[in-house]
C-alpha cells in the first residue's frame, strides 16, 4: 500500500490515522491536532483537490490518492498565504491557521474569484476561537486577489504607535513552522497520561497496577505515594496532585495514577490495564445541595462555602424602600467552555542541577514554576520553564492541568516525558466559566437616574477553588456597571460542588454581572417610558464622578463617548439592543501586581525580555512597538524573546487585561533608561548592556475604609449595538470602545471581533452540559459559532482627550471585547419579540438549538 504526500510516495506498513502518520512518522507538524474527532478542522489537508480532515482518514483509505499538507504548498503559495493572513491580521494564537489556509487553497484552486459567502462556506468546517473569523475571511479574499492580479506584497514594518504593523510571529504560525508544545519531540522521550476517577465522587478502594506494569511498554505507574508534596492550586492549596487508596475524589477529572509508556501508541492500552475498584458516592451537584453542607465536596472536611465577597457603599436598602420606581429580576448564566484549539500539553526532562526543565503552553511560566517547585519540594530556581507557542487560552490555561504531572514524571524517571490531553480529557479537566445565579433590585427616580442597586450572586466554583474567589470579586465590584450612583449592596457567595472546576474565563465574572444590569436597564427604560439609549446616557460615568465602587473616574474615562459614537446607528435601526460594559486593567484590589522587563543589547540587536504569555493577543508585537517608540529605533533592530524563567523576568500572568498596561509600561521604562545611553554612545557601544524596569502601581483592598479607593490602575469601556434583520437574525454588531491609546490598530480590531463572536456564542448557542458531574458535551456539541454564523462586525475606537501617563496611555481590550455582547443581543431580542429573557443562552431566537 502506498500514499502520495506532498509529491512523495510512501510505502505504508501499518494502518493508522493520516494525522498520526503526518505528525509522528513524517514530522509534518504544520497539520495540527485539535480534537482528533473531525470537529475542529485544525488538521485540514487537501486530498485529491478537496479539503479534508486528516484525523478521520485511515491510511488504508488513501491508496492511490494524493495528499497535500501546509508544508507541500509551492513557494509562491507560501508567500501569498502567509502575507495575506499576516497583513489582514488573521493570525492570533495561530493554531487553526494552517488548516484555514488549506481550506482556502482548496477553494481558490477551484474558484479563483470567490465571494465572501463562498469563503464562509469553505471554512465552515474550521473552528477559530480567537479571531471571530472576520479577518480570516478578509485574508482569504486578499490572497485570491493577489493570485488573480499578481499584486505586489509590501510588508508594513511601520512600528509607530497606532500603526497596522504586522505581527512578528504571524508568518511562522500561518505556515505551521512555529512550534507549539506537542510539535516538539526530544530524544528518548516517554509518554504519560493520568488514569482518572471513574465517578465524580468516589471512594477509591483499590488501585491495582500489576497487569499494567507487565505491559512491555510500561515504564512506571506513578502513585500518590511518589509525590513529594501532594497539593496544588492557583490561589488555594485544595487540589490533590494524585489520589490514593482510601481517598474520596471530588470530580470526574481527578487523577489517580500516571501511566508512563515508551510509546505513545500503547499508552491507552497500559491505562486500561490499571484496575480501579471504587465505590460511587452521592455527590453535590447544585448550589442548593452545597448549601446544606451535609455532604462535603472535599474528603478532608472543609465547608462547601468557598468564598463570600461583598461591596457596600451608601445605603441601598433605604434608598430602594423610598424610591419611586423599583425593578426586581432574577438572572441565570451557564457554564461555558473555553474551547481553545490547542489542548493542554507539557514536556519535562531532568536538569543538570537536579531539578527539571519544563516546556508548556500556559498563561504564566512563573505560575508553572511556583506550583511545580512546591510539589517537588525544590527551590523555584531549579524548575526551569520555557513557553512554546500558546494555542489559545482565554483564562483556561491558568491552572495546572498537565504541567505538574509532566514535571513529576520527569523528576522521578530522569527522562523526558510528554503529557497531552485529548480533547475529551481537556473538556473534563480544566476549569470553565462560572455559572451564576443573580437576584437584582434596581431603584430609579422619575427621570430614570439610578438611585441604588442591591444584588445577591451565587456561583458554583466546582470541585476546586481555581480563581473562583477573584472571579466572584470582579462580578461584585463590576455589578453596578459604568454608571454614576453611590448606593450599592452586592453580596456574592461561591460554593464547592462535585462538578468540574470553574475559574478564569475571558471577562472574569464581569460578563455575568454585566448581563444582569444591562438587561434590567432595558426593562426599567420600558417601565419609565424612556428609550434604552437615553437611560444609559443619563447614568453613564464621566470623569471626576464616582463609580459605584467609590473609585473616582480618572480623566481618561470616556464611556460617554463610546455611547455617543453609536447614537446615530442606534436610532436608525429598527430592531436593536445596546449595552455598555467596563473591565479593569490589572489585578488591583490591594494585591501586588507587577510588570517587569529587561532590554539587553546582544549581537547588535535589542532583546526584549518579558515572561508575558502571548495566547494570541499580540503582546510581543505590542512590546516591540512600545520599545521602538521609546528608543526611536527601527523594528528590525529588535528581537522579542519567548518566556523563559532563566532569561525573562516575572511579568505576571496573562490575565486581567493587564499585559499591555503593566508589562508594556515596564518595557517603556526600561527603554527610557536605555535611551539616555543610546543617545550618548550609540547602539554598537551598548553591546552587552542590559536595562531593567518594574511597574507596580499601588491599589486599595476591596473594603478599605477610604471613601474613594483606587481599586484598579484603570478601566476600559465598550458600548455595543446589536442590530437584527426582519427575520430576527443578527445583521450587524457595532462596538465603540475606549481602551486608551491604540498601539496596533489591526490587532485591537481583531481582539474586538474575536471577543464579540465569543459573546455571541455566550448569548445564543453555547452551553457546557454536565449530568451529575459527568461531562456530556463534546467539542462538536458545545454550540461554538462557525464562519457562516457571523454577522457584519464594525469596531470603533474612542481615545480619551487626556490619556494615562503609563504605557503611552494604553489600557486593555482582551476581556472587555466579550462583556457587553450578550446583553446587547438579549436587549435586541427583547425589542424584537417584546418578551424578556433572563437566562443564557437565549431560548427563543433563530439560533436556538432544537431540543
Amino acid at each position: 500500500m502506498a500514499v502520495r504526500i506532498n509529491g512523495i510516495e510512501y510505502e505504508i506498513k501499518e494502518d493508522k490515522s493520516l494525522l498520526s502518520f503526518l505528525r509522528d512518522d513524517l514530522r509534518l507538524t504544520g497539520t495540527k491536532d485539535g480534537c482528533s474527532e473531525g470537529a475542529c478542522g485544525t488538521c485540514t489537508v487537501i486530498i485529491d483537490g478537496k479539503a479534508q480532515k486528516a484525523c478521520v482518514f485511515k491510511l488504508s483509505r488513501l491508496e492511490g490518492k494524493s495528499v497535500t499538507t501546509i508544508e507541500g504548498l509551492s513557494e509562491r503559495e507560501k508567500q501569498v498565504y502567509s502575507y495575506a493572513f499576516a497583513k489582514a491580521g488573521a493570525v492570533q494564537c495561530g493554531y487553526c491557521i494552517p488548516g484555514m489556509i488549506m481550506s482556502a487553497k482548496a477553494l481558490i484552486d477551484s474558484k479563483s474569484d470567490p465571494s465572501e459567502d463562498d469563503v464562509k462556506k469553505a471554512i465552515r468546517g474550521n473552528l477559530c476561537r480567537c479571531t471571530g473569523y472576520v479577518k480570516i475571511i478578509k485574508a482569504i479574499l486578499l490572497a485570491s486577489r493577489i493570485f488573480r492580479e499578481n499584486l505586489p506584497m509590501v510588508k508594513d514594518d511601520d512600528a509607530s504607535l497606532g500603526s497596522r504593523m504586522i505581527r512578528i510571529d504571524a508568518a511562522a504560525k500561518a505556515l505551521g513552522e512555529g512550534l507549539y508544545t506537542d510539535d516538539i519531540v526530544l530524544p528518548g522521550m516517554l509518554y504519560a497520561s493520568a488514569v482518572r476517577s471513574p465517578y465524580p465522587r468516589a471512594k477509591i478502594v483499590r488501585i491495582d497496577t500489576e497487569e499494567a506494569e507487565k505491559h512491555p511498554d510500561c515504564v512506571r505507574i506513578i502513585r500518590k505515594e511518589d509525590v513529594p508534596f501532594n497539593m496544588h492550586g492557583h490561589l488555594s492549596l485544595d487540589w490533590p496532585v494524585l489520589f490514593g487508596e482510601g481517598d474520596i475524589t471530588s470530580y470526574i477529572g481527578d487523577a489517580l495514577v500516571i501511566a508512563v509508556s515508551k510509546r505513545k501508541e500503547s499508552l491507552e492500552e497500559i491505562k486500561a490495564l490499571v484496575k480501579i475498584e471504587a465505590e460511587e458516592l452521592e455527590g453535590v451537584y447544585t448550589i442548593e445541595d452545597a448549601r446544606k453542607d451535609d455532604i462535603k465536596v472535599h474528603y478532608w472536611g472543609q465547608s462547601n462555602m468557598y468564598r463570600r465577597e461583598y461591596i457596600i457603599k451608601g445605603d441601598a436598602e433605604s434608598m430602594i424602600k423610598s424610591a419611586p420606581h423599583v425593578i426586581k429580576r432574577h438572572f441565570e448564566t451557564p457554564v461555558t467552555e473555553h474551547a481553545f484549539m490547542e489542548t493542554e500539553c507539557a514536556i519535562a526532562w531532568p536538569h543538570e542541577d537536579g531539578g527539571v526543565n519544563l516546556i508548556t503552553g500556559g498563561q504564566s511560566i512563573y505560575d508553572d514554576q511556583r506550583e511545580c517547585a512546591r510539589m517537588l519540594r525544590l527551590p523555584p530556581e531549579k524548575v526551569h520553564v520555557k513557553s512554546a507557542l500558546v494555542g489559545g487560552g482565554f483564562g483556561g490555561k491558568e491552572d495546572m492541568s498537565v504541567q505538574h504531572h509532566a514535571a513529576l514524571s520527569a523528576y522521578i524517571l530522569k527522562q523526558p516525558v510528554k503529557i497531552k490531553l485529548s480533547r475529551n480529557e481537556s473538556l473534563a479537566v480544566h476549569p470553565k466559566r462560572h455559572p451564576m445565579s443573580i437576584d437584582l433590585t434596581l431603584a430609579f427616580d422619575d427621570d430614570g437616574k439610578i438611585l441604588a442597586l442591591k444584588e445577591d450572586i451565587l456561583t458554583d466554583t466546582g470541585a476546586y477553588a481555581s480563581l473562583g474567589g477573584p472571579v466572584l470579586q470582579r462580578a461584585c465590584t463590576h455589578a453596578g456597571g459604568p454608571y454614576n450612583f453611590q448606593n450599592l449592596s452586592v453580596v456574592g457567595i461561591a460554593y464547592y460542588t462535585n462538578n468540574p472546576p470553574n475559574g478564569a474565563f475571558r471577562g472574569f465574572g464581569v460578563t455575568q454581572s454585566c448581563f444582569a444590569i444591562e438587561a434590567a436597564l432595558d426593562e426599567a427604560a420600558n417601565m419609565l417610558s424612556i428609550d434604552p439609549f437615553t437611560i444609559r446616557e443619563k447614568n453613564v460615568i464621566r470623569s471626576g464622578q464616582a463609580l459605584p465602587s467609590g473609585q473616582i473616574a480618572t480623566p481618561d474615562t470616556t464611556a460617554y463617548k463610546c455611547l455617543d459614537a453609536l447614537k446615530d446607528e442606534y436610532y436608525k435601526a429598527k430592531y436593536k439592543g445596546i449595552a455598555l460594559g467596563m473591565k479593569n486593567a490589572g489585578i488591583g484590589m490591594g494585591v501586588k501586581d507587577s510588570g517587569r522587563a529587561i532590554l539587553s543589547v546582544e549581537g547588535g540587536k535589542v532583546h526584549i525580555r518579558t515572561s508575558a504569555a502571548c495566547m494570541g493577543q499580540g503582546v510581543k508585537t505590542v512590546c516591540l512597538q512600545i520599545a521602538s517608540a521609546a528608543l526611536e529605533l527601527d523594528a528590525s533592530l529588535f528581537i522579542v524573546e519567548e518566556p523563559d524563567t532563566d532569561r525573562t523576568p516575572d511579568s505576571g500572568t496573562s490575565t486581567a487585561s493587564r499585559q499591555t498596561a503593566f508589562t508594556g509600561e515596564a518595557v517603556r521604562l526600561a527603554a527610557l533608561k536605555m535611551k539616555k545611553d543610546l543617545d550618548k554612545y550609540g547602539l554598537k557601544s551598548l553591546e552587552g548592556e542590559s536595562y531593567k524596569a518594574e511597574f507596580s502601581p499601588s491599589t486599595d483592598s476591596l473594603n478599605t475604609e477610604k471613601e474613594h479607593p483606587v481599586s484598579h490602575l484603570a478601566y476600559s469601556y465598550s458600548a455595543q449595538l446589536a442590530i437584527l434583520d426582519d427575520e430576527g437574525r443578527i445583521k450587524k454588531i457595532i462596538s465603540a470602545s475606549d481602551a486608551g491609546t491604540v498601539i496596533n490598530l489591526t490587532a485591537i480590531e481583531a481582539q474586538m471581533e474575536g471577543g464579540i463572536v465569543t459573546g455571541m456564542g455566550y448569548a445564543l448557542t453555547e452551553n457546557f452540559i454536565t449530568e451529575k458531574g459527568r461531562v456530556k458535551s463534546k467539542l462538536g456539541t458545545l454550540g461554538l459559532l462557525r464562519s457562516t454564523d457571523i454577522p457584519e462586525i464594525q469596531s470603533i475606537f474612542v481615545e480619551p482627550d487626556e490619556k494615562m501617563k503609563t504605557s503611552y496611555g494604553a489600557k486593555g481590550i482582551g476581556e472587555l471585547s466579550a462583556i457587553p455582547t450578550a446583553p446587547a443581543i438579549r436587549n435586541a431580542y427583547y425589542m424584537y419579540t417584546g418578551k424578556p429573557e433572563y437566562s443564557l443562552p437565549l431560548a427563543n431566537t433563530p439560533y436556538s438549538r432544537k431540543k
